[in-house]
């Protein structure tokens, strides 16, 4: 799976207005926070404004926010505006070149294999929501135990 820079630039800018919604956000604000250069990021938001996951507003307090809840929005449907068809393989992709029948086998194989990496990737993007990458970010890391020792465990 190969994620470009301008994939994970928009994830992080609507994980951000995720996480700010339902407010608006500037351009600046997103930009300076992520380290994103402010022109590469107007061209990303207005592709996901287009894609409908985004709305702008104008004015003095102007921005952008989600066009539609966190939860409604799933990394998957991000990466697709952005960056198009974003799994890639060499298998999935060249055409069996002529010659033995076991090398074709093989390449088949190896074709269903990166398939089924493509589907379960996919499945995961499009079933993960950005509230669920929320809910993640916010939720506290538990509190590593010190292990015990024979003696305890066994008392």
């Amino acid at each position: 799976m190969r994620v470009s820079a301008k994939g994970e630039y928009a994830t992080r800018a609507v994980l951000h207005l995720a996480l700010e919604y339902p407010e608006v956000v500037t351009i600046h604000q997103i930009a300076e926070r992520h380290r994103i250069p402010v022109k590469y990021l107007e061209q990303i938001l207005l592709e996901l404004k287009r894609g409908g996951v985004l709305t702008s507003r104008r004015g003095v307090h102007g921005g952008y926010l989600l066009s539609r809840a966190p939860e409604e929005i799933s990394v998957g449907e991000v990466l697709q505006i952005v960056d198009g068809r974003f799994i890639n393989s060499s298998y999935t992709q060249s055409a069996p070149e002529p010659g033995h029948l076991c090398e074709e086998n093989v390449e088949s194989s190896l074709k269903q294999i990166w398939t089924d990496v493509r589907l379960a990737v996919n499945k995961i993007l499009y079933e993960t929501s950005f509230a669920d990458i929320c809910n993640r970010s916010l939720r506290r890391p538990p509190m590593a135990e010190a292990p015990k020792t024979v003696v305890e465990a066994n008392a």
